[in-house]
This record gives structure tokens, C-alpha cells and sequence, in this order.
């Protein structure tokens, strides 16, 4: 087909820190970006919260910006607009689409007591969702329980993928891929449970209507095709929250191969044809219609070397990679000569999903460093890893063959290769760098039927691109496999004191002023 008559796709993801906007033709090449920011709200320790109306300005900003660098003639093969978003995060609206309070967030930790109240292996099974911070229906419950009056106005609670559909189509819809991350859908029917919603405190009305992932939900406003200068009508296609979009531009769309992104948190995942219950990971409904996303996590991510590096790295770097730390961290053999860490800064998820567990650094001698700390630091996150997929596997029933691996931990050459001699497995590296969005075009670009039909796995087997393939060393992950049993014995000998330590915290709070609420 000739290039020109080729179509483009816009996609925007809209996540905790900001919302960008990509233009991306069919060979998944990123001819235009933008980006723009969104304030993270504190008003208590634990809380975290957005004014979800940056959630849509930010998207039409970003959307007018993208565009704004096209060619006329590019213009005119805007062909679709995919979306994908920071899953698990939702805020109430009322019938003209205005806020009635704070959007809350994915990661805010608020809900501890009404995830002992309601969380269960039945509510995991029924949801795909383990009890802890993320899915909404608990933070749903803290509402009903202390803000009873915010979900009793609500005329729509939705999530940020349709709360940008409603302002692009003037449609109260959601992708299933999307809705599904708030905690309330019975999974296998792809669908909200009556049970999941009394518990949140909701009515079905409530809700978003459902499209499936892939599918048309509405055509672009009018208003938006003349104020972008898009040659209409233009369709919004319905999107997957971010972790599942980033497989889709992993191309990691069969049972055998996993994303892994070493972002902020690390997340690695698997596309299933059918849904399996584990008590270790978590699933949700796929990018890909028909399918599940089988998902271990760990917050303790790329987050965790960051917070080493800004609290014990150099301060002119501002916790900015350090080239002098990692070349100082390769000259350490594995296993840091008996210093083993345990990465639980921000409590842990799979495989154990305990909200109270904490940080823990074992084997200190007078003869460590600063980088033997930072190597034990990388090296536990990706034992966890490890272990989080063994666990996947064991699950699934499927031998894993490779990794597509993305996000900033990539950046590290170190952590490249821990990361492929510690799991033994091959890793591919992903070139794109805003791989959830590509996830999202390519979901667009299948709607067009450009590529012979309309098969997002197939489209994501034509767009993803890829860097460099690392093969393990097998000896070295003999070596770490050693290190790794002592690492994995660290959490049940201090699951008790992670319990005792945090009765003591909520004795002795802390009385830091809380920062001001946002506007709305």
C-alpha cells in the first residue's frame, strides 16, 4: 500500500503524572508526541487524588498540541484515537459531567480497614482482583463508610477512560478493559457483579455502559474535529488500562511470552484465552477481545533505586541515574557478599499481598558500601520477579520462553542483565518508550482494517519494535538462584513484626500538616 494513503491513529495515555498524546503510523513508528502534566493531590497521609478534570484538559491539550505538528495532509489520515489509562483510579460525576469531589488513585492506601473488612479469596475469584490498595471497590467501600453523601449524588462513578470518552463522544462508556480494573466486574462474565457493587456502595445506573476493547464507541464531537482541524468523522476506539496496553506494544500477546515493565512499580503479565483463579496474581479482562491478563506487581519498583539514590546518592543528581554508582555496583559480585534485601518500601503485592509488610536489609558488615546497598537494592526487586513468575507459570501451566522488558529500569545496562540471568530467561528490549500508548494506537490502527482485518494481536505483531535480545548466563543464574532461596526466606520470618511494627505507627502517628485540597 502506498505510505501515503496509509492511515495514522492519535493515542493518549492518561497516567499518574501526566497525559501523552502520540501520532503513530502502521510500521508503530512515533512521528509526533506531547505531554502534559497532572498535579498529584495529598490531603492525608495515604491519600492520593486528582481533579479529574485535568484528566480530560491535559488529554484535549495533548491531542491539540500532537496535531498541532502534522501537515495538513498528515491531518487528513487521522484515522482513529485509542486510549489508554492509570488503571483502578475513578472519581464520582454528576449528570452534567462536573466532579463532585477528588478523584482517588490507584496507589492511595486509604482503604486499609475495608480491605480487611471486605477482601477474600471468594471477592479475588469473583473479581480477578486480590485484596490491596489498587482495585476501587475498597476505596468505593471507604466512601460509603465516610463520605456517604459523595456516592449518594453521584449520577456516574467511572474510571479516567470514560471520563475522556464522555467528554470526546458525550457518552457515558467505558471499555471493558477498562471498567473492569475497578474491582466490580465478575470477571468471567465480563460484566458488574450485584454482589461487588453492594459492597462498593453503587448502583449498576452508576456505571459506564460497556463496549468491548477494539471496538467503535462513539464518533469525535463536532466541536473537537474543527477545533483539532481533523478531517471527520473520526472514531474513539475502546482501549485497555495501561499494564494491558503495554503487552499489546510488547507484542506479548501469546500465553509463552511476558512483559515485563521496570517502571515505577514492576508489573509482568500473560495473555490467557481462558481465566484461571490464583491466589498470586491478579487478572483482568484484556486489550484483546475474549482474552485475560494474568498480572503479578510490585511497587517497590524503579521507585525503589530512586529513593536510594535521592535519599543516599549523590545529591547534585538529584536521584537521577548515576553512571559512577552502577559502574561501582557491576564490580560486586551477586549476592553483595551476604547482603540481601527484602524490597517492601511500599508494603508488597504478589505473591503475598500484604498491605503492612515494610523494607527490610539483612546481612550489614562494616566491609559494604553504598553500592553494595544499591546492587542488593536491584537485585531483590528482581528476585521478586523471578519468583512472581515462577509463581505465573506454575499458574498459567505455560513455560515461559522470553520477556519483552520496558520503562526506565531498562535504562540500566546492570539491571538489563540481572534481570535475564536472575530469571534465565531470554529478554527483548522494547524501543518505544511510551509503550502503553503504542499499545493503544495499535488497537486503533486494527479498528481501520489496515492490515487485512482487524486483529489487535496481529497488528501488534506488525507495529511493536524491538532492540536487542540478552541471552543468560547460566552459571551466573545458578549463582543467584542460591542468593535468591535466602532472599524469598526473609518475609515469613518477619511477617510478624511487619504487623507489630505498624500497630506501633498507628500509635505514635506521624504529625506532619497535611497539604492543601485541590480546586475544583
Amino acid at each position: 500500500m502506498n505510505t501515503k494513503e496509509e492511515p495514522l491513529v492519535i493515542a493518549i495515555d492518561s497516567s499518574t503524572t501526566a497525559t501523552k498524546a502520540i501520532v503513530v503510523d502502521t510500521s508503530g513508528r512515533v512521528l509526533q508526541t506531547a505531554k502534559n502534566t497532572i498535579q498529584l493531590h495529598t490531603p492525608a497521609m495515604d491519600f492520593y487524588e486528582h481533579n479529574p478534570v485535568r484528566w480530560w484538559e491535559t488529554s484535549r491539550d495533548s491531542i491539540a498540541e500532537v496535531i498541532s505538528k502534522l501537515s495538513p495532509k498528515d491531518r487528513e489520515r487521522i484515522a482513529a484515537i485509542g486510549i489508554t489509562h492509570q488503571r483502578e483510579s475513578f472519581a464520582p460525576f454528576d449528570k452534567e459531567g462536573k466532579p463532585i469531589r477528588n478523584g482517588i488513585l490507584w496507589l492511595d492506601a486509604r482503604a486499609k480497614k475495608q480491605i480487611q473488612k471486605y477482601g477474600s479469596d471468594h471477592i479475588h475469584n469473583l473479581s480477578g482482583k486480590p485484596p490491596g490498595e489498587p482495585p476501587a471497590i475498597y476505596k468505593l467501600a471507604w466512601l460509603k463508610e465516610n463520605e456517604p453523601e459523595t456516592l449518594e449524588k453521584a449520577y456516574k462513578i467511572v474510571d479516567v477512560h470514560g471520563y475522556i470518552v464522555w467528554n470526546m463522544t458525550g457518552e457515558w462508556l467505558s471499555s471493558e478493559a477498562c471498567a473492569d480494573t475497578l474491582g466490580l466486574f465478575d470477571i468471567r462474565k465480563r460484566n458488574y457483579s450485584d454482589e461487588l457493587m453492594e459492597i462498593a456502595g453503587v448502583r449498576r445506573e452508576q456505571m459506564a455502559d460497556l463496549v468491548s476493547p477494539g471496538e467503535v464507541m462513539g464518533m469525535l464531537k463536532d466541536k473537537w474535529v474543527s477545533e483539532w482541524n481533523l478531517s471527520g468523522p473520526i472514531p474513539i476506539i475502546a482501549g485497555a488500562g495501561d499494564g494491558m496496553a503495554a503487552g499489546i506494544g510488547a507484542a506479548a500477546v501469546t500465553p509463552n511470552i511476558a512483559y515485563l515493565n521496570l517502571g515505577t512499580a514492576v508489573v509482568a503479565g500473560v495473555q490467557s484465552p481462558v481465566y484461571k483463579y490464583d491466589p498470586v496474581f491478579r487478572n483482568y479482562v484484556a486489550g484483546i477481545p475474549g482474552n485475560y491478563i494474568f498480572e503479578v506487581v510490585q511497587h517497590s519498583g524503579a521507585y525503589l533505586a530512586g529513593w536510594f539514590r535521592q535519599a543516599l546518592g549523590d545529591p547534585k543528581l538529584l536521584g537521577e541515574p548515576d553512571i559512577r554508582l552502577d559502574k561501582e555496583a557491576e564490580t560486586i559480585p551477586p549476592g553483595c557478599e551476604g547482603l540481601v534485601t527484602l524490597p517492601y518500601w511500599n508494603a508488597v503485592q504478589s505473591p503475598y499481598w500484604d498491605s503492612l509488610a515494610r523494607g527490610a536489609v539483612v546481612g550489614w558488615r562494616g566491609t559494604h558500601s553504598r553500592a553494595h546497598m544499591y546492587r542488593s537494592i536491584l537485585e531483590a526487586i528482581t528476585f521478586e520477579v523471578k519468583m512472581n513468575l515462577d509463581y505465573l507459570q506454575k499458574g498459567t501451566g505455560v513455560n515461559l520462553t522470553s520477556l519483552r522488558i520496558m520503562g526506565g529500569g531498562t535504562r540500566s545496562e546492570l539491571w538489563r542483565k540481572m534481570v535475564t540471568d536472575i530469571t534465565g530467561l531470554p529478554v527483548t528490549i522494547c524501543l518505544e518508550d511510551e509503550i502503553s500508548a503504542l499499545g493503544a494506537a495499535i488497537q486503533a490502527m486494527a479498528s481501520t482494517g489496515v492490515f487485512g482485518n482487524k486483529d489487535i494481536a496481529y497488528a501488534s505483531q506488525q507495529m511493536a519494535r524491538f532492540g536487542e535480545t540478552i541471552e543468560p548466563d547460566l552459571e551466573q543464574t545458578k549463582r543467584y538462584n542460591e542468593v535468591g532461596e535466602i532472599q524469598r526466606d526473609l518475609y515469613p520470618q518477619l511477617k510478624n513484626i511487619f504487623k507489630r511494627l505498624h500497630v506501633l505507627s498507628e500509635k505514635y502517628p506521624s504529625t506532619k500538616p497535611e497539604s492543601p485540597k485541590a480546586e475544583l
